[in-house]
């Protein structure tokens, strides 16, 4: 979520009077002893999957998973099968169905002994806290929350009302997404926990991208995690969440809001993905997986940014610059997909440099009618004639041709949007991650990502892209003569000409063009 901070100072600047009679702070940061992940031991059973998929000299493998399902069924088919650890980092983690399922798998790892490690960014906790708590409540289990809320924590607003002078501060969050099992397997990406993100909602799905990794780069993976989970910004949440009533939730209560006495809820898996892979829970039984494999090394921001440096610091070092660096250095072409893309006159010059040395790029970003941000659309929109005229191609989500194929899964009535951060280069190099191109991802939020060089890899995500690009999108263009936008589609049988913002209503696009030149680029 990029534009809300705007938002919030309006409501802060009418509520502030209301909120200093509600005001406290954090307890004292917690004294707590470094806790590091132990060495991947080589007798578990996905320790011994992952020896024997590898084929001698390489360095890490990777399945992607574009299809929700499978990426969903891979997170609880490696929770089921640890035996020492699970380590789970996310943003958002909600108390829905997908949310209970992970979570009620998470307490059945436990039980069986194993250690659990759960780290949530403190944002969107409202609705998942006493969950998150009644969890803790678990033999081997802890919980911590990252950047969280002193107070008011009942609602997303009521918390920045409560702290009206740490707003800078709650500015900065956590967007990591991580999930690793026995030290042996992860699932990085950028999907959240949430059944939106699974195409398992009836409201709004995302069209996303993880990838199930084994090998040299998984340590990598540990070692990031637990610099956050030893870090200053993080809390043990029985510091910082009570129970309703003055009443800890435990194991009994968690029981019941999941429904631990009944079977868990299927997830209903099809035959394959678009990629033509089966669920991976059948070659986890057969205990040898078809990986592609390539050199791979993890990047991070530190939990600390932008905290103990300065801006530009912050902007120099991190992820965002890092996959900067990585375009920069291409020879013949890029290809990216990010939900929100709003480069900035410095990643505007860079963009246009690599037109300058003969790069393609490829953009592939929300349409207006697809961005769950509208406001951060209008830091896009003003990079777009500019983007055509360098010569990018240039493609929009449209929701409705999303909602109708069916290649991400079944998205029924539900509204289609992009959430996959991406990127192809020269077809021997990729990245997936947590990072948008986009100002907050640079300055503020911490981010994640995996760089990988393998052209078999590098092949399987151009396929995704083109076929989210072709079968999803609208290809942007400038009119001959008058050089206007213009987005074009199909009907099924011959190509349309769109002259205004697809699929979006008058007032969804009035707002916009009276919203866009006052909003500062650096929020979105």
């Amino acid at each position: 979520m990029n534009a809300w901070l705007s938002l919030l100072r309006i409501a802060l600047a009418g509520a502030l009077a209301a909120a200093l009679g509600a005001c406290g702070s954090l307890p004292p940061a917690p004294d707590r002893p470094a806790e590091f992940a132990a060495a991947a031991d080589p007798g578990t059973a996905l320790a011994r999957i992952a020896a024997a998929s590898t084929p001698p000299g390489e360095h890490s493998g990777f399945r992607l998973m574009p299809l929700g399902v499978y990426s969903l069924d891979a997170r609880i088919q490696l929770a089921q099968r640890a035996q020492r650890s699970l380590v789970v980092q996310y943003y958002q983690l909600e108390n829905d169905a997908v949310g209970r399922l992970l979570l009620r798998t998470l307490r059945e790892a436990a039980n069986r002994g194993v250690k659990v490690r759960v780290l949530v960014d403190d944002l969107y906790t409202a609705k998942s806290q006493q969950l998150l708590l009644a969890l803790s409540d678990t033999p081997n289990v802890d919980v911590r929350l990252y950047n969280p809320f002193c107070c008011g924590r009942n609602g997303f607003l009521s918390r920045f009302v409560a702290s009206p002078w740490e707003i800078e501060r709650l500015n900065h969050r956590m967007h990591n997404k991580l999930f690793i099992a026995d030290g042996a397997m992860a699932v990085v990406g950028g999907r959240n926990i949430a059944e939106e993100y699974f195409v398992l909602s009836e409201a709004q799905n995302f069209i996303d991208m993880d990838a199930l990794v084994v090998g040299k780069v998984v340590p990598q993976l540990e070692n990031i995690f637990d610099a956050y989970w030893n870090s200053m910004q993080v809390w043990p949440i029985g510091e910082i969440v009570k129970g309703e009533g003055g009443r800890k939730p435990g194991g009994a209560d968690f029981n019941d809001w999941v429904g631990m006495a009944s079977p868990p809820p299927k997830v209903v898996l099809p035959p394959s993905d678009i990629l033509g892979y089966g669920p991976i829970g059948e070659e986890l039984d057969a205990g040898r997986m078809g990986l592609l494999w390539g050199e791979a090394r993890a990047i991070a921001d530190p939990p600390t940014k932008p905290t103990t440096m300065t801006a530009d610091e912050a902007i120099a070092t991190s992820v965002t610059m890092k996959v900067w660096g990585l375009m920069m250095d291409a020879k013949t072409e890029v290809d990216m997909t990010s939900p929100y893309l709003v480069p900035g006159e410095r990643g505007m010059a860079a963009f246009e440099d690599l037109a300058k040395r003969k790069v393609k790029l490829t953009l592939l970003t929300n349409s207006l009618a697809a961005n769950d941000e509208p406001l951060v659309h209008t830091g896009y929109a003003r990079y777009r004639q500019r983007l055509l005229e360098s010569g990018a191609d240039l493609y929009e989500l449209s929701p409705q041709r999303t909602s109708a194929g069916e290649r991400f899964g079944t998205f029924g009535k539900s509204l289609g949007r992009l959430h996959a951060k991406t990127a192809a280069i020269d077809k021997t190099r990729i990245f997936i991650g947590s990072m948008n191109l986009d100002p907050r991802s640079a300055s503020q939020n911490t981010e994640m990502g995996l760089v990988v060089d393998s052209p078999q890899l590098a092949r399987e995500m151009l396929r995704i892209i083109n076929i989210s690009k072709l079968q999803n999108s609208y290809r942007l263009r400038l009119a001959k003569g008058t050089g206007t936008l213009e987005w074009l589609t199909t009907d099924g049988e011959k190509e349309m000409i769109l002259t205004s913002e697809p699929e979006s209503g008058f007032f969804q696009r009035f707002y916009n063009m009276l919203i866009a030149p006052i909003v500062p680029e650096m929020l979105l």
